[in-house]
């Protein structure tokens, strides 16, 4: 009776045995997969400071001008080690602009205007845009796929359109909105830099083109242009 019992008790354990190597094999081959596949960095939101360059004379911001910034991005490694890649994608921008430009449109007409508020009394003046945004990157970062903390360095372009535009000017019970603009270049063109740690990325985003064509001009004949340049955080989720 004892021997039978000790010869099913070493095939339960053999049978184990053998259950638990499959297992590990199983497990190696999937850290293994997991290993030639890993990616990193696909999701993205942000905020940002936002200021304008390159404005003419008299032009100047005034309060609190900031950013929203989410998206996705497919990451794709270009190297064996998966540290390079290229990464394209599809994201939003909200973007928000205090500043004592006058934009308006001529009584009667569907002549716009840009005008100068230096000196004029108002409560509140500023333009909004809403962006649709695809961006392209050469992204390079120290990861592996045990340890998702890691530097990079993220450098890319955006191709980008303003699908929606407003300019809002406050004075007292008058309010004044303009959302239709010709003169507006809602087609956007931007350089990007990201670089940091772990969670905590500094971005830095500068739109190579104005927001405003050269049909837009002030008073006195001076195009109004306008650059616009961002700094402020990113955090990336995979």
């Amino acid at each position: 009776m004892m021997l039978r019992f000790i010869c099913i008790l070493l095939c339960i354990l053999s049978l184990s045995s053998l259950c638990g190597q499959e297992r590990r094999v199983s497990d190696s081959l999937f850290i293994k997969s997991a290993d030639s596949l890993y990616r990193e960095d696909q999701f993205y939101f942000g905020f940002t400071f936002n200021l304008l360059l390159n404005k003419p004379s008299g032009i100047d911001q005034s309060g609190l001008s900031g950013g929203l910034h989410i998206g996705f991005i497919r990451d794709m490694p270009i190297n064996k080690r998966r540290n390079v890649a290229i990464g394209l994608g599809i994201g939003y921008s909200f973007n928000s602009y205090g500043q004592n430009l006058f934009i308006g449109e001529r009584e009667g007409t569907e002549e716009s205007i840009f005008s100068n508020l230096r000196g004029v009394a108002y409560d509140r003046n500023r333009f909004y845009t809403h962006i649709i945004e695809a961006p392209l990157e050469l992204r390079w970062r120290t990861s592996t796929p045990q340890d998702h903390r890691f530097y990079r360095i993220y450098t890319g372009f955006k191709l980008g359109y303003i699908y929606y535009f407003n300019s809002v000017f406050v004075d007292g019970s008058n309010t004044i909105k303009q959302t239709q603009l010709d003169e507006l270049e809602r087609l956007r063109m931007s350089l990007t830099l990201s670089l940091g740690w772990n969670t905590v990325n500094f971005y830095f985003h500068y739109g190579i083109n104005p927001l405003f064509n050269d049909n837009a001009t002030l008073e006195s004949g001076e195009a109004v242009g306008l650059n616009a340049f961002k700094i402020g955080l990113l955090f990336y989720i995979l």
